[in-house]
Order: C-alpha cells, then sequence, then structure tokens
C-alpha cells in the first residue's frame, strides 16, 4: 500500500507517517521498484495503537518503547501498566495543584469584588493579589 492510501486509509497526512517512521514508531517499508514505499497492510494496525496511544496521553517515545518491545518478541504489558499508573499519578498531582490554584483564585476573586479601586496607592502593585508591597 503507498503512502497516500495508508494516510487516507488512516485520516492522517502522509508528513505524519513519514515522521513517524522517522521517529521510529514505523519500521521503514519494503520500496517499489519505482521507488515508492509500499506499506504491508498490517501498518494500519500499528497507526491505530499510535493513536489510541497518544489518545491515552503517551509520549511518542513511551509509544516507542512499547512497540520495541513487542517488535522483539516480548508482551508489553507489565511495561504498558507501569506507563498508566506513572500517567494516573501525573494526573492525581497535577489535579491536586490545580485545585489548589482554583482554591487560590477564588479567593482572590473574593477579593476583587471587595476592592475598590479608588483605594490603590502608589505603593501597591495590586491590591488584590498582593496588598502593598514589602520592601
Amino acid at each position: 500500500m503507498r503512502i497516500g492510501e495508508l494516510a487516507a486509509a488512516n485520516d492522517l497526512t502522509p508528513k505524519t507517517i513519514r515522521f513517524y517512521e522517522q521517529a521510529g514508531l514505523l519500521p521503514a517499508p519494503p520500496r517499489t521498484s519505482g521507488g515508492y514505499r509500499d506499506y504491508p497492510s498490517q501498518t494500519s494496525a500499528r497507526l491505530v495503537f499510535i493513536r489510541d496511544a497518544q489518545s491515552a496521553g503517551l509520549t511518542l517515545a513511551e509509544i516507542r518503547s512499547i512497540l520495541v518491545l513487542r517488535d522483539s518478541g516480548e508482551a508489553p504489558c507489565a511495561h504498558v501498566t507501569g506507563l498508566i499508573e506513572q500517567h494516573l499519578d501525573d494526573i492525581e498531582r497535577r489535579m491536586a495543584e490545580l485545585r489548589k490554584t482554583r482554591s487560590a483564585l477564588r479567593g482572590l476573586a473574593e477579593r476583587a469584588a471587595a476592592t475598590d479601586p479608588s483605594t490603590c496607592t502608589d505603593a501597591e502593585i495590586c491590591s488584590i493579589i498582593g496588598g502593598p508591597a514589602r520592601v
């Protein structure tokens, strides 16, 4: 299957497929006598896997590590499980940080609603955020 057909069948661009090949996510396909890439039919399944893994938040490097294991004949289940756990931990940490930021912003919003701009002084950069400047 030529690159244009493969791209169209997987809702990708030929440039994306060439990028995946350069990034080590797709093995270099054999070439036709005219020099065109001739991808085997199983390449579509690999492209679906790459898209699904990206949708799950995996990086291209992580996806490549999974594919390297699979291509070597090893089942990547334990590796994938570790990646998923790591990503879940990262998301939980970011969510905690976002909750903390939301709480701080809500406090600032309340402060802003109660602030009279006419009472601001030159000594303050912004009385809503930091109050008077500290020396």
